[in-house]
């Protein structure tokens, strides 16, 4: 079980003014109305839920029980901040500030796997990214968002697949890509365009 401190990225005694500051910040950031348009909105709800939950264990003073165990080793606070400051990076598209908070982090959980695939796969680096994703997923089989979000990259490249094979003409009920496109362009200059200036 999480320990909500760590949730919040704070240590175990922590004052009740670090704490409001500190959920005051992350539910900012991952509050549902601040990530409409994010590819990744499902991550910040999720996330936000979790902050809620890890405020309100604190604040009603369960989160000094005993049964909260750190989920991290060494400088926990340290690393959990890196993977949420990571999320935060991919989720604003930033994606090579991620990419390099990551390579300093060195936590190498599933969640660090599945942030850097995240990270590749959207940079364009399919390949490698689904190379993290895949040990994300290795790493926690019953993480549904990982194993979601590789199902979802491994349909997208199958699909690419078959339609570079069917358009590279090895099909016999279509043509090639240079004919469709001479195609168009004489659609387009029929409707007064030019889809191609050199034709």
């Amino acid at each position: 079980m999480k320990d909500p401190y760590e949730v919040l990225g704070l240590d175990r005694g922590a004052s009740m003014d670090e704490v409001k500051s500190a959920y005051r910040k992350l539910a900012k950031k991952y509050h549902p109305d601040m990530n409409v348009n994010n590819p990744l909105q499902h991550l910040a709800e999720e996330k936000f839920k979790e902050i809620q939950w890890a405020y309100d264990e604190i604040t009603r003073g369960n989160a000094s029980s005993a049964g909260y165990g750190s989920t991290y080793t060494g400088n926990s606070s340290r690393s959990t901040g890196d993977l949420f400051s990571a999320r935060q990076y991919i989720n604003l598209g930033r994606l090579n500030e991620a990419v390099a908070i990551l390579r300093k982090t060195k936590v190498r959980n599933a969640e660090w796997n599945f942030l850097m695939g995240v990270c590749y796969v959207s940079l364009g680096s399919v390949g490698q990214g689904v190379q993290y994703l895949q040990t994300a997923v290795n790493m926690e089989p019953s993480n549904m968002e990982y194993r979601n979000y590789l199902n979802q990259i491994s349909n997208m490249q199958r699909t690419y697949q078959q339609r570079a094979y069917t358009y590279g003409g090895r099909s016999s009920s279509s043509m090639d890509c240079c004919a469709q496109l001479i195609c168009a362009d004489c659609l387009c200059e029929c409707l007064g365009g030019d889809l191609i200036t050199c034709c």
